[in-house]
C-alpha cells in the first residue's frame, strides 16, 4: 500500500507539455484553462482486457468539476436511476472512450476522491457510527492523506478480471472477479427492492458473492453457484470475504475515531454519503 502524496494537478497546457493528450475544454476568449488532474489507478490497469482504454494504464486524466457537474449531481432523474456518479465521472474523464460503469469500484473511488479534492478541497466532515456504542460521531477526514491500496494479488492472467482462491474448510477452488460500477449499481437496486418487499434477512453477503463468483471447482452454472453460496460453511465465507477485501485495489477509506459518548477508540470506514460532493462549509 503506497502513501498518498496528492495527485498531480496541471493546467491543460502544462499537461500537454508533459506528454499527455488533453482536450481544451475552455474557450480562448476567457483566458482560463480548467485544471487537468492525473489520477493514479489503484488497479494499475492490470485487470482490464487488451482492447480496453484502461488496459495497462497506471493513471487516468480528469478535468476539475465545473457548474455543469453540479447540474449532474442535482439531477433527480439520474439520482433515481442510480447513475449520477457514473455520469459525473463520464463528464470529467478526458478519455471519452472510458465507460465509468465498467471501471473497477476501487478505480472509480480514486477518481471520485480526486474530483472532490479539486472541486471542494480535501477536508470532508461527516458523521459515522461508533462501532462500540453505535452513537453518531462527527469526524473530519483528510481526503488528501488517504493511502492508495494497489493491486497486489495477481489475477489468473494479465488483462483478466479473474482471481482464484481455495476455501479452507470445503477445499473448493473458487474463481471470482472484482466488482465494477455497474455491479455496484445493480446490487444497490436489489437491496432497495428487498427492503420494499419487506425482506427481513440482510442478503448483502450472499448478493455480493453472487455477483463476484464466476466458478466453483470449475462449475460455472449460476444456479449451482448460487446454491453453493447459500450453503457455504461460515468459515469459508469469512475467509473468502477477507481475501477478496484484501485483494481489491482502491483508496483506503479507514480512519480512527475517539467516541465522545463511550470513550472508545475505533477504526471506521469513511462513508460516501450525499454530502461527499456538497460540503457543509460551502
Amino acid at each position: 500500500m503506497s502513501k498518498r502524496s496528492g495527485n498531480d494537478v496541471f493546467t491543460a497546457g502544462e499537461a500537454k507539455a508533459k506528454g499527455y493528450t488533453v482536450q481544451n475544454v475552455m474557450k480562448d476568449d476567457f483566458g482560463f484553462e480548467i485544471p487537468v488532474e492525473i489520477v493514479p489507478l489503484p488497479s494499475k490497469g492490470r485487470v482490464y482486457p487488451v482492447d480496453h482504454p484502461l488496459h495497462g494504464k497506471d493513471t487516468v486524466q480528469i478535468r476539475a468539476m465545473t457548474a455543469r457537474e453540479e447540474d449532474i449531481l442535482t439531477s433527480k432523474a439520474l439520482i433515481k436511476k442510480g447513475t449520477v456518479i457514473s455520469e459525473l465521472l463520464r463528464s470529467c474523464l478526458i478519455d471519452k472512450a472510458i465507460d465509468p460503469e465498467g471501471m473497477l469500484t476501487g478505480d472509480r473511488n480514486a477518481v471520485m476522491v480526486a474530483l472532490r479534492i479539486t472541486g471542494y478541497g480535501a477536508e470532508y466532515n461527516t458523521e459515522v457510527n461508533c462501532p462500540a456504542c453505535n452513537s453518531r460521531v462527527k469526524n473530519e477526514f483528510n481526503l488528501g492523506t488517504l493511502p492508495i491500496k494497489g493491486l497486489d494479488t495477481a489475477p489468473v492472467a494479465e488483462g483478466s478480471n479473474l482471481f482464484e482462491f481455495e476455501l479452507p474448510r470445503s477445499k473448493a477452488t473458487v474463481r471470482y472477479r472484482l466488482l465494477t460500477g455497474s455491479d455496484e449499481r445493480e446490487l444497490g437496486q436489489i437491496s432497495e427492492r428487498q427492503k420494499k418487499q419487506g425482506s427481513i434477512a440482510d442478503s448483502l453477503v450472499t448478493n455480493r458473492f453472487g455477483f463476484a463468483l464466476v466458478s466453483v471447482n470449475g462449475i460455472t452454472d449460476k444456479g449451482k453457484i448460487k446454491h453453493f453460496i447459500r450453503n457455504m460453511p461460515a468459515m469459508d465465507s469469512r475467509k473468502l470475504r477477507k481475501h477478496m477485501d484484501a485483494a481489491e485495489p482502491g483508496i483506503d477509506m479507514k480512519s480512527f475515531i475517539e467516541c465522545p459518548s463511550c470513550g472508545e477508540t475505533s477504526e471506521v470506514r469513511m462513508p460516501l454519503g450525499a454530502n461527499f460532493f456538497w460540503p457543509d462549509s460551502e
